[in-house]
């Protein structure tokens, strides 16, 4: 993580995590007690994303940290949970939505901890089999080392009975987790793309080849593994590339150690386009065949997005026939033509079952009282 400048609220200035975190960074910072003069650098940038990457603001969470994944209407939700840690991301891809969804677009860290722990014993109390994950506003393990959040909730997840947290990441930031006693409620999870999509969309982001090692690594310390292909981009030659990645995960890790892989197509809302123009110029990943969704956002034509989804399900099955495979935001239409069921049609009855029996079988989940 590369940053300029560290601005401290000083709600939290004296927190020892605050004081723990910046003393990793030899870099200038400031405590503010008003974001506003923050927030306009950020805004009135040439380039606001680039400048929100370059600033970092520690701060609390003022709301709730466990929260219900937003989803998206008319489409089938994986019923995850978020835990909300950050916002926004060090590392650079065309496609990301955190582009516009936050206004301005900042880098943001709360330290606030011992709220999130609270919050988490409670939740944890109710024994109900949950999903949970830090990846969904920023990416799981950016924060490594200047954090020791991550290896405290490895930590907290371990001596509970019902929930699984799930660390999803771009990176290779895993030092810390090798010495840790996870007891397989944790998940490490790495979002996949072809070679020529890493290299000219995800900018500052770690190579397949390091991801699958770090996969491998994780695997050999016990923990259970799971990817994400999401955005799935549609290319000329992109089905043998994908099926090239494909065969590399399992180089790598064995598929009995696989909880889940999901497969989404990349979608935007209308507004990050001109974003992508202005910021990759030489991307190309906006000028598909589109059409406007349920949920508003741009989409590949269904049957492009079926067609690629019954290839990629295909090569994983090739290796194993028992990695749960799922689709992200898709209908049922989709579902059945994809993968030759809908969720409801399966035996878990729904996605959310899908995903808590996968969950069950790999992480070492046999105490709970489910919903």
């Amino acid at each position: 993580m590369k940053i300029s400048k560290i601005f401290i609220d000083q709600a939290v200035s004296e927190l020892p995590e605050t004081i723990s975190f910046i003393s990793t960074l030899k870099i200038p910072s400031s405590i503010v007690t008003d974001t506003k003069q923050l927030y306009e650098i950020v805004s009135q940038s040439e380039d606001p994303v680039t400048t929100g990457k370059n600033l970092l603001f520690l701060t609390e969470n003022k709301g709730t940290f466990l929260k219900e994944c937003p989803g998206t209407s008319h489409y089938t939700c994986c019923g995850y949970k978020i835990l909300h840690i950050g916002s926004f991301c060090s590392m650079d891809c065309s496609y990301c939505i955190l582009q516009v969804y936050f206004h301005p677009p900042i880098l943001q860290y709360y330290m606030n901890s011992k709220k999130l722990f609270n919050e988490l014993s409670q939740h944890f109390s109710s024994k109900k089999l949950s999903r949970i994950g830090t990846g969904e506003f920023t990416d799981s393990l950016i924060w490594e080392p200047m954090s020791d959040l991550t290896e405290k909730l490895v930590v907290e997840f371990s001596k509970q009975t019902a929930s699984v947290l799930e660390l999803k990441t771009k990176t290779v930031s895993i030092q810390a987790l090798s010495r840790l006693p996870h007891n397989r409620k944790t998940i490490l999870s790495w979002s996949l793309n072809t070679e020529s999509i890493i290299q000219s969309e995800e900018k500052k982001t770690a190579s397949l080849s390091a991801r699958l090692q770090a996969a491998a690594r994780c695997e050999s310390l016990g923990y259970p593994l799971a990817f994400h292909f999401d955005p799935l981009i549609i290319y000329e030659g992109c089905e043998k590339d994908y099926q090239d990645v494909i065969k590399k995960i399992f180089d790598h890790v064995s598929p009995e150690n696989i909880v889940w892989i999901s497969l989404g197509s990349f979608r935007f809302i209308p507004s990050l386009k001109p974003i992508i123009q202005k910021r990759f110029e030489q991307s190309d990943i906006i000028y598909g065949e589109f059409i406007t969704g349920l949920d508003g956002k741009m989409r590949y034509f269904k049957p492009f997005r079926i067609q690629l989804y019954k290839k990629i399900a295909s090569y994983i099955r090739n290796f194993s026939s028992d990695i749960l495979v799922y689709l992200c935001m898709e209908d049922d239409e989709v579902w059945k033509k994809s993968l030759g069921f809908t969720p409801s049609e399966h035996e878990c009855k729904s996605l959310p079952r899908m995903l808590d029996q996968s969950a069950i079988q790999h992480c070492n989940l046999n105490d709970f009282i489910q919903e």
